[in-house]
């Protein structure tokens, strides 16, 4: 089955709606809302709203600290012998293609 050109295929898809191109009326874009100006408050209410904001905050506890810190030490540990092994393999590879014997 033949592939139409993307122009063509542009102005008879209907799943796309109108046709494209010079012969789509052209409609005037409306501006977009204007944000209302935000609240401004003093030093003092922003350090009480960051404090209410910090006591809705799930803190995890020291054990689910622990466990997910050794945890992305185990993954790092990890990850460099991966790329390690890989970076080697790849070295000895290229040294191959180019009869850089080692």
């Amino acid at each position: 089955m033949a592939m139409a050109s993307n122009e063509a295929t542009k102005k008879a898809d209907p799943a796309r709606g109108a046709a494209r191109g010079p012969a789509a009326p052209t409609t005037a874009r409306s501006a977009p809302a204007a944000r209302p100006a935000a609240k401004r408050v003093g030093p003092l209410e922003f350090l009480n709203q960051v404090r209410d904001e910090g006591r809705k905050v799930t803190w995890p506890t020291r054990k689910e600290t622990t466990v997910t810190t050794i945890m992305v030490f185990v993954m790092v540990v990890i990850a460099s012998i991966f790329f390690t092994v890989v970076d080697q393999a790849l070295r000895w590879a290229v040294g191959l293609i180019l009869g850089i014997a080692g």
